[in-house]
């Protein structure tokens, strides 16, 4: 049985804005990692973490593929191995609704996952919703 978590949170920004930060390497380097998106089904990319040497994360790059795009709806890819990230974009209102989910986790990283997913809630939501506010277009 593998575990996820999911993350719900109000973007004050319009889909078109909020799927740019997501697919846009350079944005989403602003706010997230180095990387080489495309968001294009079967493109192999890569995310480059810091090291975490508090909790025994070496860092360096980390091979992802693209699984699944819906333009300012969903991008879904795989991270390394095992585990999957699924951005879900729902416009409400003036802002949207985005639904992160991050599965695949196996009974034995419930520790990783509990890090992670402080981590997703707190620190990572917190820098893409500064980097909405500092990018300009819709």
């Amino acid at each position: 049985m593998t575990e996820r978590i999911q993350v719900d949170q109000f973007l004050g920004h319009p889909p078109r804005k909020v799927w740019r930060v997501l697919t846009e390497p350079d944005l989403l380097a602003r706010w997230f990692m180095p990387n080489d998106i495309k968001p294009v089904v079967g493109h192999r990319f890569h995310l480059v973490a810091e090291p975490k040497p508090s909790v025994g994360f070496g860092g360096g790059p980390v091979a992802c593929e693209v699984l699944e795009v819906e333009p300012e709806r969903l991008l879904r890819f795989s991270w390394g191995e095992r585990w999957t990230v699924t951005w879900r974009l729902e416009p409400e209102g003036t802002g949207t609704r985005l639904l992160l989910t991050h599965d695949g986790f196996g009974p034995d990283e419930l520790r990783i996952r509990t890090i992670m997913a402080g981590g997703w809630r707190s620190g990572v939501l917190r820098r893409l919703t500064q980097a909405l506010e500092r990018t300009n277009a819709d």
